[in-house]
């Protein structure tokens, strides 16, 4: 059984930092893509970043610059470090797993409340 569980968020000041942990297991972790994904209410859910298997990284372009996506695959954990926060990355942020070219969505973490406000 697939478990993802993510940790870090929380309410920051704008400018401030968060570091997201998603520690995974029932899986072979290494064979998997990772993703962080974002929403925000009233909208629909966007991938933030994500990590190939061989640690090859992609950002929406809202965060190039400030997030930084990376993976240990000893310890089953991606972990999503996020600088200069602003209130508009205020959003629940969800785990995700997939194996490269499964067709289905793969899966997800129960979220973390991100919430960037003065």
């Amino acid at each position: 059984q697939v478990q993802l569980v993510e940790s870090g968020g929380g309410l920051v000041q704008p400018g401030g930092s968060l570091r997201l942990s998603c520690g995974a297991s029932g899986i072979i972790f290494n064979l998997y893509r990772m993703g962080w994904y974002r929403q925000a209410p009233g909208k629909l859910r966007e991938l933030v970043a994500s990590i190939t298997n061989g640690g090859s990284t992609a950002y929406v372009d809202s965060v190039k610059g400030r997030f930084t996506i990376s993976r240990d695959n000893a310890k089953n954990t991606v972990l999503l470090q996020m600088n200069s926060l602003q209130p508009e990355d205020t959003a629940v942020y969800y785990c995700n797993a997939r194996l490269p070219g499964a067709r289905d969505s793969g899966s997800w973490g129960q979220g973390t409340q991100v919430t960037v406000s003065s």
